[in-house]
Formats: structure tokens, sequence, C-alpha cells
């Protein structure tokens, strides 16, 4: 399975409703530099500006910001492209993160790559150190900026922390 750590920016706290902005992808290997990165023009005139600052864009900018269909499209063939065989998704947030990637996927291509799940790294590293209280943000080697795609490959250190931390033999392609 490949494992693909995706992050995700948004406009609001929902899809269809608000837009997502942003987000990046990072394929969980030993090198990290394969990612992607989708700038998406809102579908929405509804926005929050909070919200929106958060990815550290003008409403004004969002607005020339490519198709979701082109952007979803395109992530799909990277997902391919890099995917040697089923991806896997992971997110610091997925409940957040998967909800806008899975609608955008169904609503502008008809299909997820990812299927039907999602993989939260917050909960795998609890479960790894046996504490529901402990929190995996320290393995994290980039910055979190809110950019998605450093914030995915922050994401995807830690991930290959963990399985370091393991001794896990598996191959994460």
């Amino acid at each position: 399975m490949t494992v693909i750590v995706v992050d995700v920016e948004t406009d609001g706290p929902i899809p269809y409703e608000y837009s997502m902005i942003s987000f990046g992808a990072v394929i969980v290997d030993n090198d990290l530099t394969k990612t992607f990165y989708g700038k998406l023009k809102p579908i929405s005139n509804k926005w929050i500006p909070e919200a929106l600052a958060v990815s550290g864009f003008s409403r004004e900018e969002t607005m020339t910001f490519e198709e979701p269909t082109k952007v979803m499209e395109d992530f799909s063939s990277w997902i391919a492209t890099h995917s040697k065989s089923r991806p896997l998704f992971f997110s610091d947030n997925n409940g957040f993160d998967w909800q806008f990637i899975n609608w955008y996927f169904h609503y502008f291509t008809g299909n997820n790559p990812f299927g039907f799940s999602s993989n939260n790294i917050g909960s795998l590293y609890k479960g790894m150190v046996s504490d529901m209280f402990k929190n995996f943000k320290h393995l994290r080697k980039t910055k979190h900026t809110h950019n998605p795609v450093d914030d995915a490959m922050g994401n995807a250190e830690a991930l290959l922390h963990m399985k370091n931390m393991m001794g896990l033999k598996i191959s994460l392609k």
C-alpha cells in the first residue's frame, strides 16, 4: 500500500457550503520528495474570514485559483502515477481533511482514489505509546506553517519516525 499524508486548508467548516482553498500531499517513503500542491477556486459565496486567514490567502487571491475539477483530476492522476498499490489516506486531523478531499473527489470527479477510509496519525501514535493523551507533533521536523505541503511533510516525517520507533521492516511504498 502507498501511504499518502494530506493536509487541507479551507474557508469554513464543511464542504459544499464552504470551500477547500488548498491542500498538500506527500508520499511517505524514505525520500519524501513526491509532493502535490493544489489551490482551488472557491465553490461557494460563503466564507468565514477567520477561517480563510489561516491559509494566508485573501478572498481575492482565491478567486484566481484553478477550477476544482482540474485540481482534483490532477491530484487523482498524481496519486495513480505515484502509487505502487492501493493509496492510504493519512492526516493529522482526518475527520476534517478527509471530509473535504472525499467530497471534492466525488463531486468533481465521481470517484475517490482513496476509497472509503482514512487514517488518523494522532490516533496511531496514541496507540503506539499506549497513552490516549500523548501528542505526536513533537516528531515533526518541518515547521507547521499552514502551507499544506509543509504541514503534510511534517506529518509524513512523524509517520516515518513512528515506523522507526517500532522497528518496522515493512515498506511504506
